[in-house]
């Protein structure tokens, strides 16, 4: 018969194991994907790559069945499938490590591992044979020391992450979806990691990895997507990709030019003297920050550079109290400090404005009025409340000088646009007097005139003599606003430069690709020495 005998001929194409067609997905009013192609074959490792908010998260939950498509199609091993929960994907040999599903804090440590893939027999789970299936799981990471029999309170962070993902393990997947594995590793139980999943590659497992690790990335996986703000903008192999395009194609540009605020920054710019207003020396949170110093002055905008997971954010965490230090630490005008909290940070006029202006920024039941003033009331103390005239006055002068639209205080901020919700926030914090402002993205997802508002505040603010520390995922915003640019790269602070009319985009990105020392080293030349 035909079908079964062997000729020689051209090598049929090796049919992918996850094939992932125009996949669109809304998220309440937002498009989190439109018309997203991925393609994964055995013995794999596909990177995603992108900023936050391109999609990566996203593209992983639809896979693992926990986000429905909108529109779409998946394949495995060629077949259409359709999940309408997890549980369809992980029954046909889909494994997830998701960032949001933690361990089940009521299970010991060995019920995780082996949670849906419990071992049964007449009389229920068959509890000996489970422990010794955990253990053997776990003893493939690197964790054959661990106690099954123990609760997952007893673990470190990173030893949890490494149970979860033994957890997706445990039944031998065809496919492993990876979001952000490495995020409460070391290096050295990153790459205990790694071990594992050269492993699942010889057995021909294909995975998917997320990662905001750039040299992880490509040190690990084999071929790349990248996304941004829901679309893929490249896919190629990852031998094949130089670093620096690699970064520009995550970051993108914008489509329009935004009002020249640099030159007025350059009109103003004058090198700092005498010492700094704040400084830090060998700040540090173990496995999230390296030891950092840095020094602010007055007058003076310091950007942060690198990608999202670099520890840009951590570092502006543990400047203002929100997060705290193992080691280190700081000095505010000659005097040492230690913050144990954005309030205490905020009594010394150190004001920080989060990335995430929903969950840790403004309060959208609000109204404008009520948002604005809550920091300086707060401050104040509710024994001396802000006068009805006092609260008037304030509101309806951040509401003139940040141009929110509508300008009636009464409306209630959920019902303003991103943008205006922003200014909003940076009312609340400016209506403080702050003398240093800590600024995480404070540009993100608004519209361009909301842009150009905001970074001439920026330019006004530093005018003014208040210290701002800007990051921001838009180098050119960087290159445009700051006097200094630190750049970090995987939780270290790896550069800063002064800037100037030698300093470009091109420059930042190239300090954020360059290779590790130790792996770019040049080779010892022994018959030049003497």
């Amino acid at each position: 018969m035909t079908g079964d005998t062997m000729t020689e001929g051209p090598e049929q194409p090796q049919v992918p194991v996850v094939e992932m067609t125009g996949i669109t997905v809304d998220l309440g009013p937002v498009r989190a994907l439109e018309q997203v192609d991925l393609t994964v074959h055995a013995g794999e490792v596909h990177a995603l790559m992108g900023e936050n908010g391109a999609g990566k998260s996203t593209l992983i939950k639809v896979l693992a069945g926990v986000v429905p498509p909108v529109s779409g199609s998946i394949r495995l091993n060629g077949l259409p499938v359709r999940f309408s929960a997890a549980a369809d994907a992980q029954a046909i040999g889909v494994a997830s490590v998701l960032q949001d599903v933690p361990l089940a804090r009521q299970l010991s440590i060995g019920e995780n591992v082996m949670l849906g893939h419990e071992p049964y027999g007449r009389w229920g789970i068959r509890w000996q044979e489970l422990h010794a299936r955990a253990h053997h799981v776990l003893s493939e990471l690197g964790l054959g020391d661990l106690d099954t029999r123990l609760p997952p309170q007893v673990l470190s962070p990173a030893l949890r992450q490494l149970v979860a993902i033994a957890r997706a393990m445990a039944n031998d997947p065809r496919v492993l979806l990876l979001d952000e594995p490495t995020s409460s590793l070391d290096e050295a139980e990153a790459e205990r990691l790694f071990v594992v999943l050269r492993r699942l590659q010889e057995r021909g497992v294909a995975m998917v990895f997320a990662s905001h690790f750039l040299e992880q990335v490509l040190a690990l996986s084999d071929r790349l997507t990248v996304l941004r703000m829901g679309r893929k903008v490249a896919e190629f192999p990852a031998h094949q990709v130089e670093r620096s395009e690699l970064i520009s194609l995550m970051i993108g540009r914008d489509l329009h030019e935004l009002t020249k605020i640099g030159s007025h920054r350059q009109e103003h710019r004058t090198d700092p003297e005498g010492p700094p207003h704040y400084q830090v020396r060998g700040v540090e949170q173990h496995g999230v920050l390296a030891p950092t110093d840095l020094d602010l002055h007055r007058g003076e905008v310091v950007g942060i550079a690198g990608l999202r997971g670099s520890g840009r954010t951590e570092l502006a965490r543990l400047l203002t109290g929100v997060e705290q230090p193992d080691s280190g630490q700081a000095e505010l005008d000659g005097h040492e400090v230690s913050f144990r909290s954005p309030a205490a940070a905020l009594r010394h006029h150190i004001a920080m404005s989060s990335e995430d202006r929903l969950s840790e920024g403004v309060i959208t039941g609000l109204s404008i009025r009520d948002n604005i003033s809550l920091a300086l009331q707060s401050l104040r103390g509710w024994a001396q409340p802000l006068s009805r005239l006092e609260r008037e006055e304030l509101v309806e002068a951040y509401i003139e000088e940040l141009g929110i639209t509508p300008s009636d205080p009464s409306t209630r901020v959920g019902d303003l646009s991103g943008g205006n919700q922003q200014k909003v926030l940076l009312a609340r914090w400016l209506a403080t007097r702050p003398r240093l402002v800590v600024l995480d993205e404070p540009t993100k997802g608004i519209d361009i005139r909301s842009r150009v508002e905001i970074q001439s505040l920026i330019s006004r603010l530093a005018a003014n003599q208040v210290a701002v520390v800007l990051i921001s995922s838009d180098l050119e915003e960087l290159v445009r606003l700051s006097d200094r640019i630190v750049v970090m790269k995987d939780r270290v602070k790896i550069g800063e430069v002064s800037n100037g009319p030698g300093l470009s985009v091109d420059t930042i990105i190239e300090m954020i690709a360059a290779p590790d020392e130790e792996d770019d080293l040049p080779p010892v030349d022994d018959t030049a020495r003497p």
